[in-house]
C-alpha cells in the first residue's frame, strides 16, 4: 500500500519521430545556406535592373529563415503526458479539492442563451463529486434571456446530472449528446428515460428560444425568481449595477437533484459596468469572478472555460488533478492546459480553423521547452497562481483544508457581500490587473498572463487526452477567422514589444528556449510584412523582366527546389499524421497566405496606429451563430465573402495582380517571343502560377458565383483597378 502511495500521478514521453525531424531541419539547414551563398554571389550591381527588389527578396528569406529556425526550436524536443486516475483515486478519493469552474459570455445574440446553459450542464455534470463543483458564469452582456435560461438550467440539472451519472453519458452537454446519440431502443428501461429526458430538455429548449425571440420577460417568469427585480435597475450592458444570484447554493442540504444527490453551486454574475470606468472585456470578467468566487466557495482550483466550450470528457478533472497532486511535482505547478478542439469543422476544413498542428506537435513542444502556454479556455489554474503569488520551494499545498462551504451567511446575505467585489470601482488603486488576476491592456490577455505566472516561478503542463477535454465553435465565414486572427495577431505582437516581451520579462526568469518559443505566436504581425512582399514583388519582377531567381540550367536552382520541395512535402506529411487530408492540407496553406496578407496586416496596423494614439482597444467576439444558408455553404466548403472588408480587397487585388503578371508571362512563353525566356524566369512563372491556383475561390467569388456570398461589385471594381494601376506603373 505504501509502495503503491509513492508511485507518481502522471508520466511523461518523448515524442516519436524526433531524430527524422532532426534530420529534416539539418538537411533544411544545408540547403538554405546554399540559397544564401546564391544571393550574395548574384546580387546585382549597382544600376542594374532589379538590385533592390534582390535585396527585399534576399531581406525577406533571411527573416523567412529565422522563423522557420524559431519554429523549429519550438518543434525540437515535443513531450507528452499520460495521466493515472485510477492511482488518484486510490490516493485521495476522500480529499479531492473544490473545483471552481469560471464561464463568460458577453452577448446573447452572438452567443446564444441555449448555448451558454449547454457549457454550464456540461461542466455541472463532470465525474466529480458535486458537493466539490462550483459553476460561476459571467455575463458580460447583464442579458434577462442569459439569466432565465440559467434558471431553466438550475432546474434541469436536477433531473440531467444522475442521468448522466446512470447512463455514464458521454460528452455532457444535452444538446451535443442528443445530437449524436441514437436512442437505446434495445434497452426498454433506459430507452423511456432517455426519450423523456430528451423531451424534458427540448421543451427546456424551446422556452428559451421564444422568450428570447419575444424579446421580454412576461410578468409570470419574472415572479418566479427575485433575480429578476435586478433588471429594473439596469439602463444598459454598459451602465448597470452589479449583479449577483446564487441559483443553487451547494450548502444548502435541500440543494439535490432528483435521487437526493447533492447539486453543485450555481452562481450568476453580471459585473458592475459604468460608463466612466474601463471594464477590461474578458480580463476583467475573470477577475472579477475570482474575487467572488474567493468568498462563496474559495476552491484551490479554477477551472476557466469559454462559453461555447463544453466539457467533452467527464474525466477532465480527475487528469487535471494528477498533475497538481503528484506527490514529487504536483506543488511546482501552476496550470494545466487542454488544447483547443472544434466540433463544427468540415471535412476539408475550408478555413483552417483545425489548428491541430499547433495542438499536436507545437504546444507539445512548449511543453518540452518549458512549459505550456496559456491559451484563455480549457485550462485548470492553481487560485494561488492567479491571486500573484510567486512559487517558493517551500511551497505545499494543503489539499485537505476547509473550503468556505461552512460560512454561516445566509444566500441573501453573501450575496450581497459579494457584490462589491464586482463593483466597477474596486480595482481602482489596486494590484488587479497588474500583479493580480489576468493581465489588463492586451488583446491576448490570456498568453501575458501564462507567461508572468511562469516567470513567477511555477510550472505548466500541455495535457491532451485521447478524448478531447473540450469542444468549441469554429469560425464558419471567411471574414470571421480573418478578424479573429487580426486580433490575436495585434495582441501577440503587443506583447513582443513591451517590456512583457519575453526576452525581457523572461530573462533568467524561463528558459531561453520557452523565450524564443513565445515568439513563434508574437512574431505573427510582422510576417505580413515579408510575405506581402513575395506575393508582390516576383510578379511585378516577371512582369517588368527582372529575374530574380537562378535559371533553370543553373545549378543553383537545386537549392531552391530541394528547400521548396522537402519544407512543404514534410509540411503535407505532418498535417496527414495528425488526422488531415491533401484537400485540407491546401486549405491550410491558402489560410496561411490569406492570414499573413490580411489578419496580420491590418492587426500590425492597428497596432502603429494604436501606439501614435489613433485608436482604442476593442475585443471583438467571434459570433457562435449563422444564417442556415451560412451554414448550408459551409458544410459544403464553399468559400464566404459577401461583405466589402478591406481584407477583401487586399486578397482581391493580390489575386488580380498575380493573374495579370502570370498571364503575361505566359504570353511571351507562348508567344516565343524571348528564346530564353522560360528559362531565365521558370521560378518565378511558377511562384506566380502557384499564387494563382491557390487563390481560385477568389477569382470564383468576383466574376463566376453569383449567390450573396459573392464579392461584392465595389470590391470586384477597387481591386482591379489597384491591380492594372500596379501593373501599368511596373511597365512604365
Amino acid at each position: 500500500m505504501a509502495k503503491d502511495d509513492n508511485l507518481p500521478l502522471f508520466e511523461t514521453k518523448l515524442a516519436k519521430g524526433r531524430i527524422l525531424f532532426q534530420f529534416y531541419s539539418l538537411l533544411i539547414f544545408v540547403g538554405t545556406c546554399f540559397i544564401f551563398a546564391y544571393r550574395l554571389s548574384h546580387i546585382p550591381a549597382i544600376g542594374e535592373p532589379g538590385r533592390w527588389a534582390w535585396i527585399g527578396l534576399f531581406c525577406s528569406e533571411l527573416w523567412f529563415c529565422f522563423y522557420w529556425f524559431v519554429t523549429t526550436v519550438v518543434r525540437w524536443n515535443p513531450i507528452y503526458r499520460n495521466t493515472f486516475k485510477d492511482r488518484l483515486s486510490h490516493r485521495y478519493e476522500k480529499a479531492l479539492p473544490g473545483i471552481d469552474i469560471f464561464v463568460c459570455t458577453a452577448d446573447p445574440v452572438i452567443e446564444p442563451p441555449v448555448m451558454v446553459i449547454n457549457t454550464i450542464l456540461s461542466v455541472m455534470a463532470y465525474d466529480y463529486p458535486p458537493e466539490k463543483l462550483n459553476v460561476y458564469l459571467s455575463d458580460d452582456g447583464a442579458s434577462e434571456f442569459t439569466f432565465y435560461a440559467m434558471l431553466e438550467a438550475s432546474r434541469f440539472s436536477k433531473i440531467w446530472l444522475p442521468f448522466c451519472k446512470k447512463f455514464k453519458v458521454e460528452p455532457r452537454s444535452p444538446e451535443a449528446y442528443f445530437r449524436i446519440a441514437v436512442e437505446p431502443l434495445g434497452e426498454p428501461v433506459m430507452a423511456k428515460e432517455w426519450s423523456t429526458v430528451k423531451m424534458l430538455y427540448e421543451d427546456m429548449k424551446n422556452r428559451i428560444e421564444s422568450i428570447t425571440k419575444l424579446g421580454r420577460i412576461s410578468k409570470e417568469i419574472s415572479k418566479e425568481h427575485k433575480g429578476f427585480d435586478e433588471w429594473i435597475l439596469v439602463a444598459s450592458p454598459r451602465d448597470h449595477q452589479t449583479i449577483l444570484q446564487i441559483l443553487i447554493d451547494g450548502r444548502d442540504s435541500e440543494a439535490v437533484d432528483i435521487q437526493g444527490q447533492p447539486l453543485p453551486t450555481l452562481v450568476y454574475l453580471a459585473r458592475e459596468k459604468r460608463p466612466q470606468y474601463h471594464h477590461h472585456f474578458k480580463a476583467g470578467a475573470m477577475n472579477a469572478m475570482i474575487r467572488v468566487s474567493s468568498k462563496i466557495s474559495n476552491s484551490s482550483i479554477i477551472l476557466n472555460v469559454d462559453c461555447d466550450m463544453y466539457s467533452n470528457n467527464s474525466t477532465s478533472i480527475r487528469e487535471a488533478l494528477c498533475f497538481f497532486m503528484d506527490g514529487e511535482k504536483g506543488n511546482e505547478v501552476g496550470f494545466v492546459q487542454f488544447p483547443q478542439a472544434f466540433e463544427n469543422l468540415t471535412k476539408n476544413d475550408v478555413y483552417s480553423s483545425s489548428l491541430n498542428v499547433i495542438m499536436e506537435m507545437e504546444m507539445p513542444g512548449y511543453d518540452g521547452n518549458g512549459g505550456s502556454c496559456y491559451i484563455g479556455t480549457g485550462c485548470f489554474h492553481r487560485r494561488e497562481t492567479l491571486s500573484g503569488q510567486k512559487y517558493s520551494k517551500n511551497f505545499k499545498a494543503d489539499w485537505k483544508r476547509l473550503s468556505n462551504r461552512s460560512v454561516k451567511e445566509s444566500t441573501i446575505v453573501l450575496e450581497e457581500k459579494c457584490k462589491v467585489l464586482a463593483s466597477s470601482s474596486y480595482e481602482e488603486n489596486s494590484q488587479w490587473g497588474k500583479e493580480m488576476g489576468l493581465k489588463y491592456d492586451c488583446a491576448v490577455e490570456d498568453l501575458l498572463t501564462g507567461l508572468s505566472i511562469q516567470c513567477r516561478g511555477w510550472k505548466s503542463i500541455y495535457f491532451n487526452p485521447e478524448r478531447k477535454g473540450f469542444l468549441g465553435v469554429a469560425p464558419i465565414t471567411l471574414l470571421q477567422s480573418l478578424v479573429q486572427h487580426k486580433r490575436w495577431s495585434e495582441g501577440d505582437f503587443h506583447i513582443f514589444a513591451s517590456r512583457n516581451c519575453p526576452f525581457v520579462l523572461g530573462y533568467k526568469k524561463i528558459p531561453l528556449k520557452l523565450q524564443l518559443s513565445y515568439c513563434i505566436y508574437l512574431l505573427w504581425a510582422p510576417n505580413c510584412l515579408t510575405t506581402l512582399y513575395y506575393v508582390i514583388v516576383p510578379s511585378l519582377c516577371l512582369l517588368r523582366g527582372i529575374s530574380l531567381f537562378p535559371h533553370i540550367s543553373s545549378s543553383w536552382v537545386l537549392a531552391f527546389v530541394f528547400v521548396i520541395f522537402l519544407h512543404r512535402t514534410y509540411s503535407l506529411g505532418e498535417f496527414i499524421r495528425f488526422g488531415g487530408t491533401f484537400k485540407g492540407w491546401w486549405n491550410d496553406q491558402r489560410m496561411w497566405l490569406y492570414k499573413r496578407t490580411t489578419s496580420y496586416f491590418f492587426g500590425l496596423l492597428d497596432y502603429i496606429l494604436k501606439r501614435l494614439g489613433f485608436s482604442k482597444s476593442a475585443f471583438v467576439i467571434t459570433t457562435k451563430v449563422a444564417d442556415d444558408d451560412v451554414s448550408q455553404r459551409y458544410e459544403q466548403e464553399v468559400m464566404e465573402f459577401g461583405t466589402s472588408s478591406p481584407m477583401f480587397t487586399i486578397l482581391a487585388t493580390l489575386a488580380l495582380l498575380n493573374a495579370f503578371c502570370f498571364l503575361g508571362a505566359l504570353k511571351r512563353v507562348i508567344a516565343n517571343v524571348e528564346i530564353l525566356f522560360w528559362e531565365r524566369f521558370a521560378l518565378q512563372i511558377l511562384l506566380c502560377g502557384l499564387l494563382v491556383l491557390i487563390n481560385l475561390p477568389v477569382y470564383q467569388g468576383l466574376f463566376f458565383r453569383k449567390d450573396v456570398a459573392s464579392l461584392p461589385t465595389s470590391v470586384t471594381f477597387k481591386s482591379t483597378m489597384f491591380a492594372l494601376l500596379a501593373c501599368a506603373i511596373t511597365l512604365h
